[in-house]
């Protein structure tokens, strides 16, 4: 599945600086992976996932190559959206662009600015839980406005016009009385319906602390604290600095780590960020490795093999047979497909088994 990330916030809370470090790190990617041009306001970046070369380097052996095979890892396309203004949802500022561009994405990831900077104005209130409030109160009304436009079946209604208006009966009532559309218990009918309104406040949210370079090192102490303050789980919540961050993109892999030890920190505020992102939107990934590639592939958890097989293309899903598993360790300590196939390593599994994170597949496809 593709993962899409609109980044959001008030002006001057560091959006820019952030995305700015994002393009840096895109032009890197792209230096080795080729991609279609990339509008000036979307960042694709790869998904970090050290197992990728250790998977390359067993197909090198096993394989008798002389190179590893390429790697292409998961990407996350991160979309930079307009700065918000009070009125958004009625059109201000850049609201109906604002607004447009957030409908696409899979996520969003609400930037709040913990930083201080006299040079760099102050918007809202400074008060990062008021702050996302100004934020999600624009997008509750945005979506107050779109359920106000449906309209309630007239005459003799059939059982799925009811069901729909139901759904936007309840996801009003929820909206009015300040409720993001995402907290409103529904069963899987009722989602189904929820979605084909394309409400702004469904969608899972992420939020980015942008703190000073001197708080990085209490980075897990201010998540768990604005996590309980700002109504979210710690796995949705990243303290990240944007300045720092630009900073790392221009450097060597091996220096990023050096800098970043400094801070008594192992990952960038990039790689834990899309790593919560997988986590709230309970993603995994699924691993091939071959002589041609070794590649990384996202789906949701409790995905079956015949569904995650159409990941890699649809005729594999419409032709699925069967799947050969292997968890990537037990890949890497046996020496790849053949010696794994010989030990009696590899798992034959049919179309409703469900893929773990991590594991290598190959997919027997018929005709």
């Amino acid at each position: 599945m593709s993962l899409s990330i609109g980044i959001v916030g008030l002006p001057n809370v560091g959006k820019s600086t952030l995305f700015n470090a994002l393009l840096k790190r895109q032009q890197a990617f792209v230096a080795n992976f080729p991609f279609a041009t990339i509008e000036p306001n979307i960042g694709i970046v790869p998904v970090p996932d050290p197992r990728l070369k250790e998977l390359a380097e067993i197909v090198k052996e096993s394989e008798g190559m002389e190179t590893p095979p390429p790697i292409v890892p998961a990407t996350v396309k991160f979309v930079d959206i307009a700065g918000l203004v009070a009125g958004a949802h009625k059109g201000e500022g850049l609201g109906n662009k604002f607004l447009a561009h957030i409908r696409e994405t899979t996520a969003v990831c609400h930037v709040l600015r913990l930083f201080e900077d006299p040079n760099a104005a102050r918007e809202g209130s400074g008060d990062p839980e008021e702050d996302l409030e100004i934020v999600e109160t624009e997008l509750k009304l945005a979506d107050l406005s779109t359920l106000e436009k449906q309209t309630e079946p007239r005459g003799v209604a059939d059982k799925d016009e009811q069901a729909r208006w139901a759904v936007v009966v309840k996801l009003r009532q929820a909206l009015e009385s300040g409720a993001p559309a995402r907290e409103v218990a529904l069963d899987e009918n009722e989602k189904e319906i929820a979605q084909t309104l394309n409400l702004l406040t469904a969608k899972p949210i992420l939020v980015a602390l942008n703190v000073g370079e001197g708080d990085l090192r209490q980075a897990g102490e201010i998540e768990k604290k604005y996590a309980k303050g700002l109504g979210v789980y710690e796995d949705q919540i990243v303290v990240i600095c944007a300045k720092l961050e630009m900073e790392l993109a221009q450097l060597p892999e091996e220096e990023q780590k050096n800098y970043l030890a400094e801070y008594t920190i192992q990952e960038s505020g990039l790689e834990r960020l899309i790593r919560k992102a997988y986590t709230t939107l309970s993603l995994i990934s699924f691993l091939t490795a071959g002589e041609k590639e070794v590649r990384a592939w996202t789906i949701e958890k409790a995905t079956s093999a015949k569904k995650a097989s159409g990941a890699i293309h649809s005729d594999f899903e419409q032709f699925f047979i069967k799947a050969d598993v292997i968890p990537w360790e037990e890949f890497v300590s046996v020496g790849g497909w053949k010696v794994a196939r010989e030990q009696g390593k590899v798992r034959s599994e049919g179309k409703d088994y469900l893929v773990k994170d991590g594991e290598v597949i190959e997919f027997k496809i018929g005709r």
